[in-house]
Order: structure tokens, then C-alpha cells, then sequence
């Protein structure tokens, strides 16, 4: 039995909700070390605040993937979990930037950081269900196409998310000024925004996209299968003993994306101090002057533009990756980021800076799209989500990594200048096109 293959509109309706998600996501990013210096934490802690991020990641996601594996409801096996996720998301994203309501409970600055854990762990929830639908649902020839429409969607949300505070001040007149210790009322907006596309695109999806039932999916021969132990238990202890049988091309993978994320997670945790400082001229101990806010605003339009870039490149994907290759493309494409990264230390106003995104966006629609292209042709079928969730380690753990020695980076080795963490970043990116190349794609399609 072979999988349908589906038009356009259909893998796009299937997608959508990707959209709200990374609107959440990129309104996060962009905005988290802003919002936690306004409650107090010093630059260097930064990371340490980030760590609960990916922590929960590497918890979360294997156990979703593990139940969404086994899981059929009316809803299907895989929109129950991006539903829930997303409503626990939306609330996290409206208590964050309002922190300060609890200060009664707990200092804002806590508040805040246990909303951004709230927050990841509920992207989490929801994203990798996504990753597992595009492999269920398509056969092997659309997973590029699959993958690369995903990375539309998470370019557009990422946009808006994170040119909506700049947006609302400099189109709609909402001041992005506040006394010392508040969040900006253009920031607390854009958060409530954010929070009811991410639930209203999530619905989307869930509404237009119907799921292959478990029996479907056992006769469909476009997966890898593993031979099946009849007498065998199910448990979730099984996650421990697929890590350690994973396929061949995934460890290699593994190492890719272990630089690919480490540098990623280092530029959106100190793209905010590194531009106010090296850029705009401000002092590392400024984190609330009109300047700093202004910088702020600025680093979040930047975000959308490599974002916007990451929209448009991806629709290019899977031509270029019929033309040359699933590895070449990513190699082309991390080596172009990396330059990306690096060129923000020479350059020389903001406004240059919006090249050094050109760079990244093309970097980071390769990143979104082609691992999971590589990937899903290497695992079994009945095993989709939770590999897809154990893949997510080499997503969690070099933010980890980044988070327990990046502020400590920029303290000791760095002079307290955060803009070195950027150019770690881009060696980082560096790094991982050099890996590529050692890649095994097994289920590359025929090139042109």
C-alpha cells in the first residue's frame, strides 16, 4: 500500500499550525533575555536562565514521540499532543512579560524564567508531533517538499513574531518605554497576540488534517521496518534501547546538529546585549535606557529578517536538493550562516547588519528542513515519533552545553563582551558544515 501523495495546499493546511508555534517561539527568542534583564539578571546569567529550555526538551521529547507513537484517539495519534501543547503554551506566553503579577509569590525574575520553562516544554510538546506528521503522512519523494513547507510556515510565524513589537511601536504608536523593572506595553502585546494565533493556526490544522490510522500505517512500504519480537514488552523504558540502536546516518547527523544548535542557541541568547554594546555603543550594564529598548526592537526585526530569508530560501529546497543533493545543500547553506555570524563583529551601524541575517536565514532554513529530510528515510515507520523525539537530543543537549559554559564564556574569557559569543557561534555553524560531509543519505531521491 503506498501513501497518497498529497497537493500542495493539503501538506500546507497540514503544516499550518507550525505557523503559531514559531510565532510563539520567535516572539521567546527574541524577547526572553530582554524580558529577564528588565527583571534583574545580569548578562552573564543569561544562559543559566536559558538552561530550562533545553532541559525540558531532552525530557519531553522522547516521551512524546514515544506516546504519540502508541497513541489513537478521535483526534488522530499526533493533534492531540500539538493541541494540548499549544494551549500550554499560550498561557505561558501571556503570564511571562507579566511576571510581575506574582511578585507577591516569588520575585518577577523567577516568575519570568519558570514561564519561559512552561513555554519550551509546551513548543515542545507540540513540535516534534509535527516532524512525525510529515513522515506519516508522506511518501518519500514529498518529505522534502513536506519539510521545506514547514520551514515556510516557521520563516512567516517567525516574522511576525518578531517584528511585531517594532511594529506595534513604529506603525501603531505603543510605546516600548517603561520605568525600570516593568515590560514594555508593545512587548506585553505582542505576547497576547502571539498566544492567540499560535491556538487559532494549531486549529487549522487539526481541523483540515485527517491521520493514517495505525492499521493503515503497518501496510504502507515506503518506511523502513525492523523485525518485530512478538513476545516482546512495550515500555518506556524502550527509549533508552532505541537511543542505543539508532540508525547509522542518524549518529552522524547527531554531530551535525549537536554545532548547528550550539551556535544557534548562542546568538539568541546574546544577540540582544552583544548589538546594544558592540553596535549601538551602549555599556554592558545598561538594560533599560531608550537606546537599550530601541536595541532591543532592532534585534527583533533583525530575527524576522533571517527568519523572512529562511521563508523564501525555503522554497527553493527542494530543487536545489534534487539538483545536488540533500548533504550539499546543507553543507552550502551552513557555510553561507556561518558567514552570516560572523560578519556582525565587522559590521560597521545596524543597518549592515540586516546582510549578516541574509547569511543566517539561508543557514537556518537548511537547518529546519533538510536533517529531518535526511533523516526520516533511516528509521522504521513504527518508530517515527519517538526517533524524532531521541533526534531532539542533539537539538537539547548542545543548548545545554551552551547554557553551562556560554555565560561563564563571556565572564572569563570573553572580558564580559558578549559579541565573542556570536563569533563562537559562527565557528560553531562552521564546524558543522565540515561534518556534513560525512553523511550516509540512504533515501536520497534521483537526481536531476
Amino acid at each position: 500500500m503506498q501513501k497518497r501523495r498529497l497537493s500542495f495546499w493539503e501538506i500546507w493546511n497540514m503544516s499550518f499550525g507550525f505557523l503559531g508555534i514559531q510565532m510563539g517561539f520567535a516572539l521567546q527568542n527574541a524577547n526572553a533575555s530582554r524580558i529577564l534583564q528588565i527583571f534583574g539578571a545580569d548578562i552573564h546569567e543569561l544562559s543559566w536562565f536559558w538552561l530550562v529550555a533545553p532541559v525540558t526538551g531532552l525530557i519531553v521529547q522522547p516521551i512524546i514521540g514515544y506516546y504519540s507513537d502508541r497513541t489513537w484517539t478521535s483526534l488522530g495519534r499526533r493533534r492531540p499532543f500539538f493541541l494540548t501543547g499549544a494551549i500550554l503554551a499560550a498561557i505561558g506566553l501571556i503570564l511571562m512579560p507579566n511576571a510581575d503579577w506574582f511578585i507577591a509569590i516569588l520575585p518577577s525574575l523567577w516568575v519570568g524564567a519558570g514561564m519561559l520553562f512552561i513555554m519550551d516544554a509546551s513548543f515542545n510538546v507540540a513540535m516534534e508531533p509535527f516532524r512525525a506528521l510529515v513522515a506519516d503522512k508522506l511518501p518519500s519523494d514529498q518529505r522534502t517538499l513536506g519539510f521545506s513547507v514547514q520551514t515556510v510556515l516557521i520563516g512567516i510565524g517567525a516574522v511576525i513574531g518578531s517584528w511585531l513589537p517594532y511594529v506595534l511601536t513604529n506603525w501603531f504608536d505603543i510605546s516600548n518605554r517603561a520605568v525600570v523593572g516593568e515590560v514594555p506595553l508593545n512587548l506585553l502585546l505582542s505576547f497576547v497576540i502571539g498566544a492567540a494565533i499560535l491556538v487559532g493556526s494549531i486549529l487549522v490544522t487539526v481541523i483540515t488534517t485527517k491521520e493514517y490510522s495505525p492499521e493503515e500505517l503497518e501496510k504502507m512500504d515506503d518506511h523502513v521496518e525492523e523485525p518485530v519480537d512478538e513476545n516482546e514488552k512495550s515500555s518506556l523504558l524502550d527509549i533508552f534501547s532505541d537511543f542505543a540502536k539508532m540508525p547509522h546516518t542518524m549518529r552522524q547527523l547527531s554531530w551535525v546538529q549537536f554545532f548547528s544548535w550550539f551556535g544557534l542557541f548562542g546568538m539568541w541568547v546574546f544577540s540582544t546585549p552583544a548589538i546594544a554594546h558592540h553596535i549601538y555603543g551602549l555599556p554592558l550594564s545598561d538594560n533599560s535606557s531608550e537606546t537599550y529598548q530601541d536595541a532591543g526592537d532592532w534585534v527583533g526585526v533583525l530575527f524576522g529578517v533571517y527568519n523572512a530569508v529562511s521563508a523564501v530560501f525555503a522554497f527553493f529546497l527542494p530543487a536545489i536538493a534534487l539538483k545536488i543533493g540533500r548533504k550539499s545543500t546543507h553543507i552550502v547553506s551552513l557555510f553561507i550562516g556561518a558567514l552570516g555570524m560572523l560578519s556582525i563583529y565587522i559590521m560597521p551601524n545596524e543597518y549592515w547588519l540586516l546582510l549578516s541575517m541574509f547569511g543566517i536565514g539561508i543557514g537556518w532554513a537548511s537547518i529546519l528542513a533538510m536533517p529531518y529530510a535526511i533523516l526520516a528515510g533511516s528509521i522504521p515507520a513504527k518508530k517515527m515519533g519517538v526517533y524524532m523525539g531521541i533526534f531532539n537530543f542533539f537539538i537539547v543537549i548542545p543548548q545545554i552545553v551552551n547554557a553551562l559554559v556560554g555565560g561563564l564564556m563571556v565572564k572569563y574569557l570573553y572580558d564580559g563582551n558578549p559579541i565573542y559569543a556570536l563569533v563562537t557561534s559562527g565557528i560553531a555553524f562552521l564546524i558543522a558544515a565540515i561534518l556534513t560531509f560525512r553523511i550516509d543519505d540512504v533515501d536520497e531521491p534521483v537526481k536531476a
